[in-house]
């Protein structure tokens, strides 16, 4: 099994996400990767780890989650691996829930959605971003 973390969905993932139902609830599950030391794609200087700088836009993305009527459900840090194996682990997970994927696309979308993803993208090497149903 091949596993490469990425900052954002190819073509033909978002391909796949925009078809089908855009209706029914999701979750996703996000296995988060962070730098370091945060880089921001601005220059700005910054004494922040990846972890700090992924924070604040943890802090920030409740607000937009809720706009579309979305919430995080769960994060924590990666303690250790219990079954399987790979070459390396993520450091945190989280879940976000959102009414649908139109909601999602709204929020992603946002202006002010894009401000706050400026410390996702800078405290973070890479995720999966794993979609799911009930």
């Amino acid at each position: 099994m091949k596993v490469e973390n990425r900052l954002s969905p190819s073509e033909e993932q978002m391909k796949g996400f925009l078809e089908g139902d855009a209706d029914t609830p999701i979750y996703m599950v996000n296995l988060l990767k962070f730098k370091e030391k945060a880089a921001y794609e601005d220059g700005r200087e910054t004494s922040l780890t990846g972890a700090e700088a992924y924070a604040i836009y943890g802090a920030e993305v409740q607000a937009h989650l809720a706009k579309v009527g979305g919430k995080g459900i769960f994060s924590g840090q990666v303690s250790r691996l219990m079954l399987g194996e790979v070459e390396d682990l993520w450091d945190m997970v989280a879940i976000a829930t959102y009414p649908s994927k139109k909601a999602m696309l709204t929020m992603i979308s946002d202006p002010d959605y894009a401000e706050s993803a400026k410390h996702r993208t800078a405290g973070l090497e890479g995720q999966l971003n794993i979609e799911t149903k009930m």
